[in-house]
């Protein structure tokens, strides 16, 4: 059995987070309703922005409480990355720092959820 992953974060506002993580991702918007939006982050995996009040049955999870993390290919990248977040508004919540899984940076989303890209750290020898 194959799946295709849908991650949900739960937003105050879909279309500015689709916005959002339509620019940070460089990923397509493949639906969109005023309730939600879904975007493409690859092959299978979709990201999904469901407005915090439609969300069926209620959750007790509200707007920024999520982390979205993916890898990046090397530190160039990751820089260029960060460097456009932040100069579209993002705050950046961490500075590139080491951490045992690699390198990254942490900023928010407009409902504060964490976006946190990274380069895989070497494997251990």
């Amino acid at each position: 059995m194959s799946i295709d992953p849908l991650f949900i974060l739960y937003v105050s506002d879909p279309d500015a987070s689709a916005r959002f993580y339509g620019q940070a991702l460089a990923a397509p918007v493949i639906f969109q309703s005023p309730t939600y939006a879904m975007l493409a982050l690859g092959p299978s995996a979709k990201l999904g922005l469901w407005r915090e009040g439609d969300v069926a049955p209620a959750a007790s999870i509200r707007p920024g409480g999520g982390e979205l993390s993916f890898t990046v290919p090397d530190r160039a990248a990751l820089e260029a990355l960060r460097d456009r977040l932040i100069a579209s508004g993002a705050p950046l919540l961490q500075e590139i720092t080491a951490m045992s899984f690699g390198e990254g940076f942490v900023v928010a989303d407009p409902d504060g959820h964490r976006l946190r890209p990274y380069v895989r750290a070497a494997a251990p020898q």
